[in-house]
């Protein structure tokens, strides 16, 4: 079982920054509904993070609200009086409505309390990726600067893609970053790739279903950058350091087949757990052969060795850097393209082309996604990705969400006619019990992957 394999030090560092993001959105998501319900004068009872079933971690009273952490970690709520929403208070609904509820306010102003959280969630998204822009820029790998061209996997090589080649563009559209090919792909639905091969450009296809496994979580390879095998530094315990190889040791050749590239060497030795190769290096201009013994467990074939970086090795990244002003036009640039690529995938489910048993996940997937070591420009920059995909999910007009109450909340404004309290009720059931059936799903989903690995 792989759950005995977990780095658990790994593991605690990408739950605690998926803790920390989500804290952020949640706590921003409801601050978008609790302060226009405070402006149009309607009492809020309780403004929770996370959930809190029978017991929460922490509880405050200030004036009329109540503040809290729960002790699920799934999202959190502020229950705004005389409203139908997941705390299903049916009792609150039988009595009189008062001043300070809300559904005694116009519902222009109910829409704009249901659509807060949502406009805060796009708002935050777009403030984030201004100050990424501004503080880090845009980091791109430019085709002219892939010195050794692209390694293909088994998938890249169906569709006619060779060790060397450079992708110069995706469909009708240049290539910026080559790191970003299999994404770039998906993203536009190509169906055509150019690539540059000795001098020429060549057009390859891209055939029917290959969206769809590119969209599987464990094609997510496909093309990686080439570079020479240089020993940089070494894992504890290291079986290359044990049997001779030393940093700064151009690895060559294995069992006398010739490895120029890191991606040739893997995968010569990851099919040799167990056994003893014979690894060429060159060492200060001389050649030698050091027999190996390929640690079983290593299923990544590099034996412990961390190669030298590829910028230390010709392949130049390039960083675009803005200024406030032009960081600002950029960032919401980002925004939308990132809108636009989490539209298409959502498309790609219910199309065929993207498998919802490889694509769908839980906090389980969110974890997974981030660095295992704190860094803040990943952490921004999926914290920013989360904002518009909570944005989004929010806004769908489905019973129990936000977008689910602003629908009903229009089909009052244009006929005149408000949903019965009852109807809300049942509504709200419906839509709470997908949503449940939805999160149950995932996360099964998840535990599944743990277990098969």
């Amino acid at each position: 079982m792989h759950l005995l394999v977990i780095n658990w030090g790994e593991t605690g560092i990408k739950v605690a920054q998926l803790i920390l993001s989500f804290s952020i959105l949640v706590v921003l998501h409801e601050l978008g509904h609790f302060l226009p319900a405070r402006w149009f004068g309607c009492r809020v009872e309780k403004f929770y993070l996370f959930f809190n079933p029978w017991f929460s971690l922490y509880k405050r009273k200030v004036g009329e609200t109540e503040y809290g952490l729960g002790w699920i970690p799934f999202g959190g709520y502020v229950k705004i009086a005389g409203m139908i929403d997941e705390s299903m208070d049916t009792e609150q609904m039988k009595q009189p409505a008062q001043p300070w509820e809300f559904r005694s306010k116009p519902a222009w102003q109910r829409l704009i309390i249901m659509l807060g959280g949502v406009t805060v969630n796009v708002l935050l998204a777009i403030v984030i990726f201004i100050g990424i822009a501004w503080k880090w820029g845009d980091t791109v790998l430019p085709p002219q600067n892939a010195t050794y061209g692209l390694a293909a996997d088994s998938l890249a090589r169906s569709m006619g893609i060779q060790d060397g080649d450079v992708v110069t563009f995706v469909g009708k559209k240049a290539v910026e970053d080559e790191r970003q090919v299999a994404a770039d792909i998906i993203g536009q639905e190509a169906t055509q790739i150019t690539v540059q091969r000795n001098g020429q450009e060549v057009v390859l296809p891209v055939p029917n279903g290959m969206i769809k496994s590119l969209n599987s979580s464990l094609r997510a390879s496909f093309t990686s950058i080439r570079f020479p095998f240089v020993a940089d530094s070494f894992t504890k315990n290291a079986t290359a350091y044990k049997y001779g190889i030393r940093k700064g040791d151009s690895l060559v050749a294995v069992n006398g087949t010739a490895t120029p590239f890191f991606q040739d060497f893997q995968r010569i030795v990851r099919d040799q757990p167990g056994k003893t190769v014979q690894i060429s290096v060159r060492r200060a201009g001389q050649l030698l052969t050091l027999p190996v013994v390929v640690d079983e467990k290593d299923g990544q074939g590099v034996i412990g060795v961390f190669p030298r970086s590829g910028d230390k090795l010709g392949l130049k990244l390039y960083t675009q850097h803005y200024s406030f002003a032009e960081s600002v036009p950029a960032g919401m640039r980002r925004c939308k393209k990132t809108l636009s690529m989490y539209m298409t995938g959502l498309k790609q489910l219910f199309t065929g082309k993207a498998n919802p048993n490889e694509s769908v996940g839980s906090i389980v997937s969110f974890a997974k996604i981030f660095p295992g070591q704190w860094d803040w420009q990943s952490f921004w920059s999926l914290t920013a990705v989360f904002s518009i995909i909570l944005a989004f999910m929010n806004v769908l007009p489905i019973p129990g969400l936000d977008g689910g109450h602003a629908l009903f909340t229009i089909y009052e404004m244009i006929t005149g006619r408000k949903p019965g309290d009852k109807f809300m009720e049942y509504a709200q059931i419906v839509g709470f019990v997908l949503l449940i059936s939805l999160m149950i799903y995932a996360l099964g989903l998840d535990i599944w992957r743990l277990i098969r690995g």
